[in-house]
């Protein structure tokens, strides 16, 4: 239900809700070592117990206008992916966008369409000014996104992010919803 077209694949993209906690759990486990290469999600969901309050997080969140997950399913209803506002700051017009997804989903243009509803829904239905997406400088195919976007690079946070023991450097990138308007040809 209220699920939007991705495209001619038969792709959707729609709100994931507490009660989706097993199929998320499941899609968590599929994909658990590909995530978690740069995303500490599949640390975070470990069991049935995590996932619904992860999900529950989000919907709290959906409920105080502060944040938003929505899933990326397959024309056949396979939950693959998901993509965020991580935080959403209405006041400030600021959010930050995020994104994750199976291996075998890869390579589709699936969070790249998907980003561009939740960014487009975030600019024109909530009015928020600047998008932010957050990335670690290894994470090319993360960082490919953000370009195939229209987003600028605005800087590199050097190892600020310890991860499994590690330091990466974090990319920060951006779209501001005039910019956004000039490329997708919406008037202000």
């Amino acid at each position: 239900m209220y699920a939007r077209s991705l495209g001619d694949d038969g792709a959707t993209l729609g709100p994931l809700e507490p009660w989706q906690a097993e199929e998320f759990l499941a899609h968590m486990d599929r994909g658990r070592e590909f995530i978690g290469r740069y995303n500490e999600l599949p640390d975070v969901v470990r069991d049935m117990e995590s996932s619904r309050a992860y999900l529950r997080a989000y919907a709290e969140k959906t409920a105080t206008d502060s944040g938003r997950i929505c899933g990326i399913r397959l024309a056949d209803g396979t939950l693959v992916g998901a993509v965020i506002l991580r935080t959403m700051d209405v006041a400030q017009g600021v959010a930050e966008a995020g994104c994750w997804l199976e291996p075998a989903a890869a390579g589709r243009g699936l969070v790249t369409r998907a980003v561009r509803l939740l960014i487009d829904w975030a600019i024109e239905e909530r009015g928020i000014h600047r998008v932010e997406w957050w990335v670690a400088s290894a994470n090319a195919p993360s960082i490919a996104v953000a370009r195939r976007l229209g987003m600028t690079r605005d800087g590199v946070l050097r190892e600020s992010y310890l991860y499994r023991g590690e330091r990466h450097d974090m990319e920060i990138w951006s779209v501001l919803a005039p910019e956004w308007r000039a490329v997708h040809g919406r008037a202000a």
